[in-house]
């Protein structure tokens, strides 16, 4: 088989997961290329012919695919496009991801050909407290190209559509995770519930540094920054990506959570990428 047209479909309020697909695009190397960016805003009905390649790119928000991710990929549809899925975590876990953006990507239509784990900076990385910070970095993005390398070899050697065959995600190979700095994680969660230490709902605004310059308004991916009323976030609509408190030119957003130092201090060691075709 030939490769025609290649699209990448992705969800990225902070660009980890659109930087990860757009390289494995790269490496598939197909006739055209397209995009389809979820990041800002739904599309209509969208429907994938047998001849394009179809790759898919989401993050995780804990554990899980980010549900607004989801519920914008509904429109998505095809009769047996083949699917490449890649799920982009902050180095802690990405638990059942994988095989959630596989059943609902399977439930519309894709045959699923390759699969992917990810590392990208948490949300809630910062310089006081770093989680798996700058990635995906270069070699991560060379591997994802890679990524794409192999797959087109994959799909050169069959035949036909009907010789190119499926992966059940479940057979990836898990990163390695070391057992005590994870049970030291749960500890410290458990007890931050019991001093009822929550989790803040939205970032908190530095007025004298906010220029009002609408940079968080126009990347919030859910509509929860007004322009003009940059300093007010509504809590409803927050999904707490932290894209506006890494793209803020001046600086003026922070998201001061408690499992940040957690993250940071219970996973230093930085988890391998895992592909699956």
């Amino acid at each position: 088989m030939e490769i025609g047209k290649v699209c990448l479909v992705t969800f990225s309020p902070t660009h980890t997961s659109y930087r990860i697909g757009e390289a494995i695009v790269r490496g598939l190397k197909g006739e055209s290329a397209s995009c389809v960016d979820l990041t800002l805003h739904g599309v209509g009905q969208v429907s994938f012919s047998e001849d394009t390649v179809v790759v898919i790119t989401v993050p995780v928000y804990g554990g899980h695919v980010a549900p607004l991710a989801l519920k914008r990929m509904e429109m998505l549809e095809s009769a047996g496009a083949p699917a490449v899925i890649a799920v982009v975590y902050g180095n802690r876990a990405y638990e059942h991801a994988l095989q959630e953006l596989d059943a609902f990507v399977s439930a519309r239509g894709f045959k699923i050909i390759a699969g992917g784990t990810f590392i990208g900076e948490h949300s809630y990385s910062s310089s006081a407290y770093p989680i798996a910070q700058g990635r995906p970095d270069d070699a991560d993005l060379q591997y994802a190209e890679t990524f794409g390398e192999k797959i087109r070899t994959k799909i050169a050697m069959a035949s036909d559509k009907d010789k190119l065959y499926g992966v059940d995600v479940r057979r990836i190979l898990r990163p390695r995770q070391p057992f005590f700095p994870l049970l030291r994680f749960l500890r410290k969660v458990m007890k931050l519930r019991k001093q009822g230490r929550l989790m803040p709902r939205v970032p908190e605004v530095d007025i004298n540094k906010c220029t009002h310059c609408g940079y968080c308004a126009r990347h919030c991916p859910n509509g929860a920054i007004a322009e003009g009323d940059e300093c007010h976030t509504l809590s409803e609509r927050c999904i707490r990506c932290c894209a506006c408190v890494k793209g803020c030119p001046q600086h003026a957003r922070t998201f001061d959570t408690p499992f940040a130092p957690l993250l940071s201090e219970c996973f230093p060691q930085q988890k391998e990428n895992r592909i699956i075709l």
